[in-house]
Order: structure tokens, then sequence, then C-alpha cells
């Protein structure tokens, strides 16, 4: 008896176990394959977007901003913030009525945060997914892919990707911490903008007079 009990444990526990592998969903991984097509074929793009943060006990932030996208490089505004990535360097700029200054960073000190530049493309690694129930979003009919993260102790433990069924387009997405945490993100005004000047992600101090810079490379 004790061997029948030990061998029912060991199939129940195999079982339990499979999800965690063989969660890569080939209907799912379909429509994340023609979404980064899309935005990688863009060679540049532009969008607004709104941002929010709610915890269990409700809504606590709320912001707007812009976002520029060419390749790996990116510039990402805010209201009392920007922040600059020419593919080689960051720059985070913040401005409040007391004081201005901009830190620099190397790219790669930057290595495994999610960006505006990789965000298409994040499913690639690190993430199980599968395909959801289609809904609408934004008043337009959107596919979600939910993603899972492989390992325990990920920044976010899942995220919902909700992607425009006709165009392919990314319209938003929302992003778990496992502590009862959303960032919700959605794009509006989307713009293919392939000539964006290379100068337009980079900081120029001389355009922020008065700025402290603060070196961390």
């Amino acid at each position: 008896m004790n061997k029948l009990i030990r061998l029912l444990s060991f199939f129940f526990l195999l079982f339990l176990a499979i999800p965690s592998f063989s969660q890569k969903d080939p209907q799912a991984k379909s429509v994340l394959d023609a979404m980064s097509a899309k935005y990688q074929s863009m060679k540049g793009f532009t969008a607004n977007f709104e941002f929010t943060y709610a915890d269990e006990a409700g809504v606590s932030d709320k912001q707007s901003g812009e976002i520029a996208v060419k390749g790996e490089k990116y510039r990402l505004k805010l209201p009392d913030q920007e922040i600059f990535n020419n593919g080689k360097t960051v720059w985070t700029y913040i401005a409040t009525d007391s004081y201005k200054e901009v830190t620099v960073n190397d790219v790669s000190q930057m290595e495994g945060e999610l960006t505006p530049s990789n965000i298409y493309r994040m499913y690639e690694n690190g993430f199980n997914y599968s395909l959801k129930p289609e809904k609408s979003y934004q008043g337009q009919t959107v596919q979600v892919v939910e993603l899972i993260a492989q390992q325990s102790g990920a920044p976010f433990e899942r995220v919902n990707l909700m992607i425009n069924k006709a165009s392919k387009n990314l319209m938003g997405w929302e992003m778990f911490d496992g502590q009862g945490g959303t960032f919700s993100y959605t794009f509006v005004n989307l713009k293919t903008a392939p000539n964006l000047a290379e100068s337009y992600f980079t900081f120029d101090p001389k355009s922020y007079p008065g700025v402290e810079i603060i070196d961390l490379r």
C-alpha cells in the first residue's frame, strides 16, 4: 500500500510539474511573432501613452506621456521626467521646482530591464505564454496573450499583452508584480516614424541650462 501511495504521489507531482515547462502555446506564439514583426518593420514609431498603477487599495498613480522608438533607441517623456537612450548611453533627466538633474548610465548597466524598445520582444526569453479569449479594448477587438515568468522572483510574474487582431499593433499591456500591484500602459495615436534624427535620442546639456550631471558610468 505504501508503494502504491508513493507511486500515485509521484505521478501527481509529475502532472503538476508539466505546465511549468510546456506552456509555449503555438497559437500565442503566432500572434506574438506577427506583432513583433510589425514593430520591427516600422523602423521607428511615435505614440502617446497612458499609464496607471493600482494596488489592492485602488488606483494610486496615473500619468500620460510620449514615446519615440527607433531600433534600440528610445525617448520617453513624462511630466517631470525624460529618458533618452541612443543605444549606447541612457540619460534620465528629472526636473522639479527646486532642482534639475540628469543621471547617466551605460546601456549595459540597464540590461535585463523592460524598455520601450524591447517590449515587443520580451516574450522571446524568460516567459511561457498562452492565448486568452479575445476582448474589446479601446473600442477595438484585441487578442490577449498572457506571459508567465519562468523564474520565481522575476520583477513581473505575469504580463498581459493586448494586440489588435486586424493590425497586429500592440495597443497596451498589463504587468502584475505578484504583490497586488498592477501596472497598465495604453498606446494612443501610434504613428510610423522611420526618419527620427539620431540626435533626438541623445541628451544635450546645452539645451538644459543649470542641470546637475550625475555620471554613473
